[in-house]
């Protein structure tokens, strides 16, 4: 394992976190236990198979330096650098809890407490439950260590190894040409001329994106909270043959329907709770990968998205779904890497330095920009274990960013949708009564499709 400039994303990542709004990800995934001490035996197996995993050694460092001379011309002084851990102890990262009687009332504490900085920052939690027929597993990733594919693939190294087809081998790549030092190569000056001339020019279009995405906001005070530090953790599944029905009913794709589903629920959930509906139309972050396979950095994020208006204070469900597929065609034509919801490439144009002296304010900009997140994290469809232990449920959790009580994530497993929910535990306290309203709304929108 060697050591690698963490790309500005990471950097950035790393740079806004506070005491208050932590920047980890995380996955509760509930097994059925084979026995009293499945939860035991699978604590000790992610030990011991933790030890195994390069990336899961891998710490982040701080440097002051002017140069990176592995790579020519980068500037890196207030970077930072990911590194192995030559002191790496899978067990300081491996915690088993006493039995609960509430998966997700436990996350919620687990997720609010930041991750130690100084070493390989992710942990995991296995938490057993009271009627001993099930334990669940808690992942905890920063983000600046892996966007959602990666932790992905960085939990599943952990799983039981599953019987797989025989890759196919892979063409070998051509060597790469020598290096010929800190200039750039002349021949290639008029290929970097047009592609800097294009960063610049994307850059711009997505700052003036940025500027007219905050004309006219019609958001919730329900969306908006002073930091507490505190989180509350829920889940929802509905069945992906019903969101599949609605979709070939109204047209669009699953992902049009789940989003949806969720401007539905806000909808619900305002009214129920006595803030309102009427005129309610909060701004979507919902993030996009361009992860590549085979990519010069495939530990980091890799990650654009598209910005839109959930029509909440439409009445019609159908017409809500309409409204998102549209919107959502808008984007998916423009591309990722332009548009408001684009703005995570920007980071790619600030120097090291930028990232950590403007982190804190980065941070408590994210509501200017956006008032929800919703965000989809796809899920093998085989099946995976843990000590013979069958996963059964498996939610993901997003970030909460400052400024904002709510963050939504989606993944569809084993023919089930699950939603994740992360909410500021003092703003947001009946996070249950959003939960139940995701399941109505799927209903509602069944119903409107039905003849």
């Amino acid at each position: 394992m060697t050591s690698d400039l963490l790309a500005p994303l990471d950097l950035a990542f790393w740079n806004i976190e506070s005491a208050e709004h932590p920047m980890h990800l995380g996955a509760l995934g509930i097994f059925a236990a084979n026995s009293p001490a499945a939860a035991a035996h699978a604590a000790d197996l992610l030990a011991a198979r933790a030890a195994g995993v390069p990336g899961l050694r891998m710490r982040i460092r701080d440097i002051w330096q002017p140069f990176d001379l592995r790579q020519p011309l980068a500037f890196a002084f207030g970077g930072a650098t990911r590194e192995p851990a030559t002191d790496f102890e899978p067990f300081d990262h491996i915690r088993l809890h006493a039995p609960v009687a509430d998966f997700h009332a436990a996350a919620g504490a687990i997720m609010q407490r930041p991750l130690e900085r100084g070493k390989p920052p992710w942990e995991a939690h296995v938490v057993p439950g009271v009627d001993g027929t099930s334990f669940a597993v808690l992942f905890k990733f920063h983000h600046a260590l892996a966007d959602g594919l990666r932790a992905l693939t960085l939990a599943a190294a952990l799983m039981d190894p599953m019987d797989m087809p025989t890759p196919r081998p892979r063409p070998r790549p051509r060597p790469k040409e020598a290096s010929r030092g800190l200039l750039p190569d002349v021949r290639k000056l008029p290929g970097l001329v047009r592609g800097t001339l294009s960063d610049v020019g994307r850059a711009l279009d997505i700052g003036a994106s940025v500027a007219r995405a905050t004309w006219g906001v019609r958001s919730s005070a329900a969306l908006v909270s002073e930091p507490t530090g505190t989180r509350r953790v829920a889940g929802v599944n509905v069945d992906l043959d019903e969101i599949h029905k609605i979709r070939k009913s109204a047209g669009g794709t699953v992902n049009d329907v789940l989003i949806a589903v969720v401007a539905g629920a806000l909808r619900r959930w305002l009214d129920e709770r006595g803030d309102g509906s009427e005129g309610v139309a909060p701004r979507a972050l919902i993030p996009v990968s361009r992860r590549r396979p085979r990519t010069a950095h495939p530990q980091g994020n890799r990650l654009s998205g598209y910005l839109i208006r959930l029509p909440v204070d439409d009445p019609d469900p159908l017409g809500r779904l309409s409204t998102v597929r549209t919107a959502m065609n808008r984007n998916k034509d423009a591309g990722p890497n332009r548009g408001a919801g684009a703005v995570a490439l920007l980071a790619d144009h600030v120097p090291a330095l930028g990232h950590r002296l403007g982190g804190p304010v980065v941070g408590q900009a994210a509501r200017l920009l956006f008032d929800i997140l919703v965000t989809s994290v796809p899920l093998p469809s085989l099946g995976m274990k843990l000590g013979g232990c069958p996963l059964t449920e498996v939610y993901p959790l997003a970030p909460l960013a400052r400024g904002q009580s709510l963050a939504v994530a989606v993944s569809t497993f084993r023919g089930r949708v699950h939603y994740g929910l992360v909410a500021d535990a003092e703003a947001v306290p009946d996070l249950d009564r959003f939960a139940k309203s995701l399941t109505a709304e799927v209903e509602e929108l069944l119903a409107a499709c039905t003849p």
